[in-house]
């Protein structure tokens, strides 16, 4: 495959919602975010010119905006772009080197990787999180205002087995709340989606027993009702009754959040909650040296922890075409796992912002990305 000839212009790329995304975060620089001296915290070298194209996850799209306003106000010269079209999608433009970035709720299969060799002129693709956040059990049920599931009982609901409000496991999770003979419609991803992956891995690790689908990126046939990316997720919960979905937490709007019993408490979702449970998350193995992807602890019972949670990672190649894209991804992506940037994210969209460990990792893995010649 000629990559040269392959690659597409940022401009060509999604130009509506990316620039879109732009807007809705250029006001981080005059927000009083400023640069860390910290070390390994700080944006990479300012002033970098060029065309930036970044696509994938629909549930960072805020996080994005904030990212790139932040960057592009240190930048004048840098346009960044980021199509949110989903986490597969995300990675298949990736590869294809329609992009030169993807953001993705799941982190490469090692067949990815494999592929990404031709990709990235003789290097290979590595992941690197850059963004933690809740994934929030979205309902709307009329006249319940709190909500309580084990992980069996929100595992069978998802699975089909358990189909209405007032079902004994329901009842047993929530004493105290007067559930309605109402059907229960799940509500899934229609696209193939990072943030299922997460939610399913969760009720696979969880309740083994009540989940027998595994993790999955794209639903099961005959799921219950279903919507394309996160924001059609959210208007088909929110259109019904009876409706329960996921999606990342900071879409949930006006809907009701279910608690989630984590060892003997439910606890519901926040940022301080999803960063608490990938604290106990070990590094994935088998991965390369620069790779960060993590095995996230789905079972953990740590008291306070919220394990339905995405970790939303930034892939990029080690070896570019030329010096331009490499320094822009470099300045990109420091940026981003800066503090400034994290704070900002955090802002926008409620995430988490990564640990100084991980900043300090991501940006050993970012300094080695070269040029081709």
């Amino acid at each position: 495959m000629n990559l040269k000839k392959k690659f597409v212009s940022a401009t060509a790329l999604g130009l509506a919602g990316a620039f879109a995304l732009a807007a809705c975060g250029g006001d981080s620089a005059e927000n009083g975010s400023s640069n860390s001296s910290d070390g390994g915290s700080a944006a990479a070298p300012a002033d970098v010119k060029g065309t930036l194209a970044g696509a994938g996850a629909s549930s960072m799209e805020d996080a994005q905006g904030a990212f790139i306003g932040g960057f592009m106000a240190q930048n004048s010269g840098a346009t960044v772009t980021y199509d949110a079209v989903g986490s597969g999608k995300g990675r298949e433009q990736f590869l294809a080197a329609a992009t030169n970035f993807a953001g993705s709720d799941a982190y490469l299969k090692d067949e990815e990787v494999e592929k990404s060799k031709d990709r990235c002129f003789g290097g290979e693709a590595f992941d690197i999180p850059v963004y933690i956040s809740p994934i929030a059990v979205v309902y709307n049920l009329e006249g319940v205002d709190d909500l309580q599931l084990s992980p069996d009982t929100l595992a069978k609901i998802f699975a089909g087995d358990i189909t209405k409000w007032n079902d004994e496991a329901i009842k047993a999770d929530n004493p105290d709340v007067e559930l309605p003979d109402t059907d229960i419609v799940p509500v899934h991803r229609s696209d193939k989606s990072g943030t299922t992956e997460n939610f399913t891995e969760y009720l696979a690790a969880a309740a083994p027993d009540s989940w027998k689908h595994g993790a999955i990126e794209t639903w099961f046939e005959d799921g219950g009702q279903s919507g394309e990316k996160t924001s059609g997720l959210i208007n088909t919960v929110q259109g019904g009754q009876g409706t329960i979905g996921y999606a990342d937490a900071s879409k949930a709007g006006d809907l009701g959040t279910a608690k989630i019993k984590v060892g003997e408490e439910y606890v519901g979702y926040s940022a301080e909650a999803a960063a608490k449970a990938v604290e106990v998350s070990p590094k994935a193995e088998g991965r390369g040296e620069k790779d960060l992807a993590l095995d996230l602890a789905r079972d953990t019972t740590e008291s306070g922890s919220y394990p339905i949670v995405l970790v939303s990672y930034m892939v990029m190649c080690d070896t570019y075409e030329n010096q331009e894209d490499a320094d822009l991804v470099k300045a990109y992506a420091s940026y981003v796992i800066s503090e400034q940037g994290q704070n900002d994210a955090a802002q926008a969209a409620g995430s988490a912002p990564i640990s100084d460990k991980i900043r300090e990792d991501a940006q050993k893995s970012i300094d080695s990305i070269k040029a081709e010649k």
